[in-house]
């Protein structure tokens, strides 16, 4: 069985993050139809899927690579800014987030020092704040 998979696999595209994509979208189209009871979300579901397999099995390898790095650079500004407010949000109980008034980098200081002056790594602006 692995065998004959990776002949037909032979010479094309194969799974990339926009293909995994596709796929999260079309469950996600899929489950939203069957809540709602929405036939066109399954048709559109139906639709993202056979497109994602398309591009599975596709032979045009430097097409797919170029559409995979469009998506790449329109995901990953995204997934950087979820991460982020993620990591705000889990570091929120030990620091204080600031922004320099100067050129808005944000700072991180540590909780329950005080009034303290701040100076920005940036642009060296120096700022009082409560921490």
């Amino acid at each position: 069985m692995k065998e004959w998979l990776r002949k037909v696999m032979t010479g094309r595209y194969g799974v990339d993050q926009l293909s995994h994509a596709l796929l999260i979208l079309s469950i996600i189209l899929m489950v939203l139809g069957a809540i709602f009871r929405v036939g066109i979300l399954n048709n559109l579901a139906m639709i993202v899927l056979v497109l994602s397999y398309f591009r599975v099995f596709s032979k045009n390898i430097n097409k797919r690579y170029q559409e995979n790095m469009k998506f790449l650079n329109w995901w990953n500004p995204i997934k950087s800014k979820f991460y982020n407010f993620k990591n705000k949000i889990k570091q929120s109980k030990t620091h204080k987030f600031f922004k320099c008034p100067s050129c808005n980098k944000q700072l991180r200081v540590p909780r329950g020092k005080g009034k303290i002056k701040i100076t920005c790594p940036n642009c060296h602006t120096k700022f009082e704040a409560r921490s």
